[in-house]
């Protein structure tokens, strides 16, 4: 009998080592998951800015260029309804170029999405066993 319940012991222990094992196994691919995602959001979020910072300063540069073609064009005869024009034109596109802007930050893919699937995957397998 004192031979069974040794067996019986030995068995629960490596059970138990098995079991904490593999929860440990899943943090740690939980882990390197949500820092993959983390890595992936930071450049992209890095690479956009960049992108975005040289896009606006080269568009602004090129409006300013295009403005002053355009005043001193009609410098002679109607100087000041060009400058009018151009400056309601310029605040308009400002404007829906803003509301875009918002829109697109507001449909932006969650951050951790990856990772928050998974463990919701996690969570149903839980659940069933």
């Amino acid at each position: 009998m004192s031979e069974n319940q040794s067996h019986t012991g030995e068995g629960l222990f490596k059970s138990l080592k098995n079991l904490t094992a593999t929860l440990v196994s899943i943090v740690q691919t939980r882990l390197e998951l949500l820092s993959t995602d983390l890595e992936e959001g930071r450049e992209r979020l890095i690479s956009l800015l960049a992108t975005i910072f040289v896009a606006l300063f080269c568009l602004c540069f090129g409006l300013v260029l295009l403005a002053i073609l355009v005043v001193v064009l009609f410098w002679d005869t109607h100087r000041l309804l060009v400058l009018v024009v151009l400056t309601g034109l310029f605040l308009s596109l400002g404007g829906v170029l803003s509301v875009m802007a918002l829109r697109a930050l507001k449909t932006m893919p969650r951050m951790f999405a990856a990772s928050l699937a998974e463990l919701a995957k996690d969570q149903q397998e839980a659940t069933y066993d």
